[in-house]
C-alpha cells in the first residue's frame, strides 16, 4: 500500500488532490453547484434580457468552478463575489468561504475576502428587498444584515476551526513521528551500549581467568618438570616439589571456584525487554577480595620455590591504594613472572616496587637465559602482555615492555594511587 492508501501499481490521485476521495468529493460538489447555478441562471437570463441557454450555460460554468476550490480557493471566492449581483451561486459562496478559511492562505487575505463577500451579500439583499412595500427600511436593513452574516460568518468560523484542528493533528502526528524516531535511536544506542558492556565484561572475565590459571599452572608445570628430573636422584626434594604442585593446584582450584562463585552469585533479575540494561559487572565485587600488594612476597616465594632466582626490591612506604590498583599491580607482576618461567628459564629476575607520591610503580626484569635450565614447554596464547597493557591503561596508568640491552626482557608499569 502507498501512503495514500492506494495499491501500488494503480494510478495515484489526479492533478492537485492529495487523495482520490478528495477528488471525487470536489467533483460531486462542483456538479451539484453547476446544476444549482444553471437553474438559477434561468432567472438571471430573464432579468438580464439574454437568451435562456446563455444564462444556463453561464450558471453551469460558474457553479463548476467549485471543483477548483482546493487548488485556487481565492479565485473561487472571487467568482462567488463577482456573480453575487446575479443572485446565483449560493453553494459556491458558502463552500468557497469555508475552503478559504481552512487553507493556508494568510489570515489578512481571508479577512479581506470575507469582508468583501459580506458587503456584496448585504448590498444584493438590500437592493432586492428595498422595493417591497410591506417592509420598512429598518426591517430591510436588518434582514439584509442577517442574511449577509448568516451566509458569510458561519462558513468562515467553521473553516477556521477545521483548519486549526487539522494543523494541530498534523503537528501532533509530526511530534509522534519524531518521538518514535528518537525512541528508535535511543533503543539502538542502548543496544550498542549493552553490547559494548557485554564485550567488556567478556574481556574482563577472560583476563581474570588468564591471570588466575596461567600463573598457577605454569608453576605446576615447572615443578612437575623438576620433579621428573630429580625423582630418582633426590627423593626428599621430589616429595617437596610434589607437595608444592599439589598446593598450587589446590590454590588454582580455589581461585577458580571463587571467581565462578562471583559470576553465579546475585544474578540480576530479568528486566522487561523494552528496557535495555547493561550486563551486571559481576566481577566488580571480587575486587575487594582480590590479591593485594602485600601478597607479592608470597608470589615471589612461589617462583623461588620453583627454582627461579628472584629478587624483590621494595622502595618507599607502602600506602593503602584502591582495590583495583593493588589487584592490577599484583596481576602485572604475576603475569611478568609467568612469562619469565615460560621464556627465560634459569634467568635471574628482579622485581622492583616503588611507592611514590600519588602513584605506585612496578618493574619485572629478567636477564638472559643461562642455557642450563631446560625449556618447560609451556604454551603461550600471546595475550599476557596485551592483558597487562589493557589493565594498566584502563586505570589511567603507563605500561612499557620490551627487550633489554643485555638480552633479557623488562616489563614496567606506573599506576595512579587512588587511595583506598
Amino acid at each position: 500500500m502507498t501512503s495514500t492508501g492506494d495499491v501500488e501499481g494503480r494510478a495515484g490521485p489526479p492533478l492537485w488532490w492529495a487523495r482520490r476521495r478528495d477528488a471525487v468529493g470536489d467533483v460531486v460538489l462542483g456538479g451539484v453547484s453547476a446544476v444549482e447555478c444553471a437553474w438559477e441562471g434561468i432567472g438571471f437570463a430573464h432579468e438580464a434580457g439574454i437568451p435562456v441557454p446563455a444564462g444556463v450555460l453561464f450558471g453551469f460554468v460558474v457553479g463548476a468552478a467549485l471543483t477548483l476550490r482546493r487548488r485556487w480557493p481565492i479565485a473561487v471566492v472571487l467568482v462567488g463575489i463577482a456573480v453575487s449581483p446575479a443572485a446565483i451561486g449560493f453553494l459556491l459562496g458558502v463552500v468557497g468561504l469555508y475552503t478559504l478559511a481552512t487553507s493556508e492562505v494568510p489570515r489578512r487575505i481571508t479577512a479581506v475576502l470575507t469582508s468583501m463577500s459580506l458587503a456584496a451579500t448585504f448590498v444584493v439583499m438590500y437592493m432586492r428587498t428595498r422595493g417591497d412595500a410591506e417592509a420598512g427600511s429598518t426591517l430591510v436593513v436588518l434582514l439584509s444584515v442577517f442574511v449577509a452574516v448568516a451566509l458569510t460568518v458561519p462558513p468562515v468560523l467553521f473553516g477556521l476551526y477545521i483548519g486549526a484542528r487539522r494543523r494541530l493533528m498534523e503537528s501532533l502526528q509530526e511530534r509522534a513521528d519524531s518521538l518514535e524516531r528518537e525512541l528508535s535511536l535511543l533503543a539502538d544506542r542502548a543496544e550498542e551500549r549493552a553490547e559494548w558492556a557485554r564485550t567488556e565484561e567478556r574481556t574482563r572475565i577472560a583476563r581474570e581467568m588468564h591471570d588466575v590459571v596461567a600463573h598457577r599452572v605454569s608453576l605446576m608445570v615447572v615443578h612437575a618438570a623438576a620433579l621428573q628430573a630429580i625423582a630418582l636422584k633426590d627423593p626428599g626434594k621430589a616429595v617437596k616439589n610434589a607437595a608444592l604442585v599439589g598446593d598450587m593446584g589446590r590454590q588454582a582450584l580455589t581461585e577458580l571456584r571463587e571467581m565462578l562463585g562471583v559470576l553465579r552469585a546475585e544474578a540480576p533479575k530479568p528486566k522487561p525487554a523494552s528496557v535495555p540494561v547493561a550486563p551486571a559487572l559481576g566481577l566488580a565485587g571480587s575486587l575487594e577480595d582480590g590479591p593485594t600488594l602485600g601478597e607479592l612476597e608470597a608470589l615471589v616465594g612461589q617462583s623461588r620455590a620453583a627454582g627461579m632466582a628472584v629478587e624483590l626490591d621494595v622502595r618507599g612506604a607502602g600506602d593503602s591504594y584502591a582495590a583495583e590498583v593493588e589487584q592490577t599491580a599484583y596481576r602485572v607482576v604475576q603475569e611478568a613472572l609467568t612469562n619469565c618461567h615460560k621464556h627465560a628459564p634459569g634467568a635471574r629476575v628482579v622485581v622492583r616496587l616503588a611507592h611514590r607520591d600519588g602513584e605506585v610503580a612496578m618493574q619485572v626484569e629478567n636477564g638472559p637465559c643461562d642455557g642450563k635450565a631446560a625449556e618447560p614447554g609451556l604454551p603461550s596464547g600471546g595475550n599476557g602482555l596485551v592483558g597487562m597493557r589493557e589493565r594498566v591503561l584502563g586505570l589511567g596508568g603507563v605500561f612499557v615492555s620490551g627487550p633489554t640491552d643485555e638480552g633479557g626482557f623488562k616489563v614496567s608499569a606506573v599506576l595512579p594511587g587512588g587511595r583506598g
